[in-house]
């Protein structure tokens, strides 16, 4: 019972590995790293490449990584801008397909909401505090004294 489940657990680990070398053996996508022929598309491409988060390196936009999904997700957008698609649909077709954290432009939904509402409660609460603190001047303190 033990050899079947040694077995079971190699045979998982070999054809994780070579799910992962055809991956990567793959060859680029048609527009991963060859710029569009219209300059005008290409710019327009680019400007929407670098608000684009690469989703496997995390800290650096599609446009500067050398990551083979940004590659792909940089011919996606070179492939739409070409057909002549506006590239704030293509922001919220990439958004659908992967999430908020794609977009370097995050925007304002029901889930990402908070984010955007702390900052300000944050301050306001920070502020009230300092006023009261701030709003007992001298005279305050020696009211309190004088009793």
């Amino acid at each position: 019972m033990r050899l079947l489940r040694v077995l079971i657990v190699a045979m998982a680990c070999v054809i994780a590995v070579a799910g992962v070398q055809a991956q990567e053996s793959m060859p680029p996508a048609p527009y991963a790293y060859r710029q569009l022929d219209d300059p005008e598309q290409e710019a327009k491409a680019q400007a929407l490449m670098e608000t684009l988060r690469c989703l496997k390196c995390q800290s650096q936009s599609i446009a500067d990584s050398d990551a083979s999904m940004a590659g792909d997700m940089r011919s996606d957008v070179r492939m739409r801008i070409a057909a002549g698609e506006d590239p704030e649909a293509i922001r919220a077709w990439l958004m659908e397909r992967y999430g908020d954290y794609v977009s370097y432009k995050p925007e304002v939904s029901e889930t990402t909401w908070p984010l955007f509402a702390l900052p300000v409660l944050l301050l306001a609460f920070a502020g009230l505090v300092l006023w009261r603190r701030m709003g007992r001047g001298p005279a305050a303190r020696e009211g309190k004294g004088e009793s």
